[in-house]
């Protein structure tokens, strides 16, 4: 499937397409301006020598917390190239969070951006031998640090990258799962090569010709490969969105860039859909629309072939896997399904009790292959249950057709078991979104005296109203296109539901709410 050489850096991203002659072209754009590939080249050396002037030695970590700008590569791969460890996260948290990751990573310095520079600083109070590179602004005052553009033009010039092994570690992401603290998750250099070769060229074919925009921020392992390993990989351009993406800015962003790659998660393709004028715009440069992060509805799918006439290649991935793994396909698609495995990926359903379970029946999700975590940061014995040899267990529940189609179950802490029945909150979802009144629904299981019922949350659609008459009538709906006990016995009107940065559902909370 793919061979590296056993010393391997993965920042060679770029130099290959500088010895394919790709200096020139186009590798970032956006808003304001532009890099080439040969313009990014020189950015990453120069952040890789002034790390090395600073001090920095082999794997020491830097906390990335940047939004979608020229920072983010630069930074990423510079840190890389010099045999550091980047560890990016959300730039959108608390300085609490910020300070939790410091502590946890032993991270020596943050580059920030003057979008997240005061609560970093804040986070950093108190610290000793934790360096700040700010980007954009001036270091806030009382805490060590430099200009991130200072830094760069003192220290230009090219230089190799390190000498590392292709399974030395890379860079981390922080996985934040449904419960309890983040967790950070341990990849190796050869490991974005290994989603290029699988993914990138198998379900998304992707070429030099392709311009990549990804909705989904590059902190996160699906907007990661979106949006600088796929492309970077190819020679291919990309188009950065900085700020919250929201209708109306990713739609002006399509137009004004022309990509031919769109990815964004179902919640981002719901909403503009809802957009009163979603219609007017020209979307006909994409070829291939991708999903992921939560499973697609298929009416959400539907909707936007009718809107648009555009295809949503729905799939799962995970940031332990670091990408997607099993994935519809032009060649096999069905929507509401998340496809079949990726080439270079095998995937199993198992019962609690470890054994293969048949087509038709849910059971545990496991896959593997080469891209997998090495382990998580701290937490041993979480990896020990999590890591079984060469497999992953993925938390997920799932069953497969008698096509070989894998169909999402839900988290295997969200199923729902009514009167000895287990019930997937998912059905009852895009059943209740097929409804004309629903734009979205969230289903989870809540305790009544004791017993197991089954609650949905619900956001309407302009030009309904909450109420009981309403209630009953979703409830006949889903009762009318479900197996009789799948419905939810109480529906709560919202209008909104917690979520993570990605935009998915945290049920657990809708789940606390219930309890409060």
């Amino acid at each position: 499937m793919l061979e590296l050489p056993e010393r391997y850096n993965v920042s060679t991203i770029l130099d290959r397409n500088l010895e394919r002659g790709l200096a020139g072209k186009a590798a970032v754009r956006w808003a304001e301006g532009e890099l080439s590939y040969g313009e990014l080249f020189a950015r990453v050396c120069a952040f890789a020598r002034a790390l090395r002037a600073l001090g920095f030695r082999r794997e020491e970590r830097v906390l990335l917390v940047l939004d979608d700008t020229w920072a983010f590569p630069v930074a990423f791969l510079g840190a890389i190239r010099m045999g550091a460890v980047p560890i990016p996260v959300n730039p959108l948290l608390r300085p609490e969070e910020y300070r939790y990751f410091l502590e946890d990573s032993y991270a020596r310095a943050v580059v920030a951006d003057e979008g997240s520079l005061s609560r970093v600083a804040e986070a950093l109070k108190g610290m000793e031998g934790v360096f700040l590179i700010a980007c954009g602004a001036e270091p806030p005052e009382g805490v060590e640090g430099v200009r991130l553009e200072e830094l760069l033009q003192a220290h230009a010039g090219e230089v190799p990258p390190a000498d590392t092994h292709r399974d030395d570690m890379a860079f981390w992401l922080y996985s934040s799962g449904s419960t309890g603290k983040p967790k950070g998750v341990v990849h190796l250099q050869h490991d974005i090569p290994y989603t290029c070769e699988t993914y990138a060229k198998h379900v998304l074919q992707i070429r030099e010709e392709d311009v990549t925009f990804s909705a989904s921020k590059l902190f996160h392992a699906y907007g990661l490969g979106n949006n600088l390993s796929f492309p970077y990989w190819v020679g291919a351009t990309t188009v950065l969105l900085k700020g919250r993406p929201t209708p109306e800015t990713v739609l002006q962003t399509i137009v004004r860039f022309r990509p031919s790659l769109f990815f964004t998660v179902p919640t981002l393709y719901n909403l503009i859909l809802n957009h009163p004028e979603a219609g007017r715009y020209d979307l006909s440069s994409i070829r291939l629309c991708v999903s992921a992060a939560e499973p697609l509805p298929p009416e959400i799918w539907r909707r936007w072939k009718e809107t648009f006439g555009l295809v949503i290649l729905d799939g799962i991935g995970s940031t332990e896997m670091l990408h997607i793994y099993c994935s519809n396909t032009l060649d096999a698609l069905k929507p509401g399904s998340s496809g079949k495995p990726v080439l270079g990926y095998e995937l199993r359903i198992l019962s609690p009790e470890g054994t293969p379970v048949p087509p038709g029946e849910a059971g545990d999700l496991w896959v593997r292959g080469d891209s997998a975590l090495a382990f998580y940061w701290h937490q041993h014995e979480k990896t020990k249950r999590t890591l079984q040899g060469e497999w992953f267990h993925t938390g997920d529940r799932y069953r497969m057709d008698e096509e070989g189609f894998f169909w999402y179950e839900g988290r295997s802490d969200d199923m729902i078991k009514v009167k000895g029945l287990w019930v997937s909150p998912i059905e009852i979802e895009n059943a209740l979104m097929e409804h004309p009144a629903v734009r979205e629904a969230a289903v989870v299981g809540v305790q009544v005296e004791g017993l197991a019922r089954i609650k949905a949350f619900v956001i309407l659609r302009e030009g309904y109203t909450p109420g009981e008459a309403l209630t009953r009538e979703l409830q006949e709906w889903c009762k009318a296109r479900l197996r009789p006990y799948q419905y939810p016995e109480f529906v709560a009107y919202v209008e909104d539901f917690p979520r993570t940065a990605t935009g998915k559902v945290q049920r657990f909370k809708l789940r606390e709410l219930q309890e409060a």
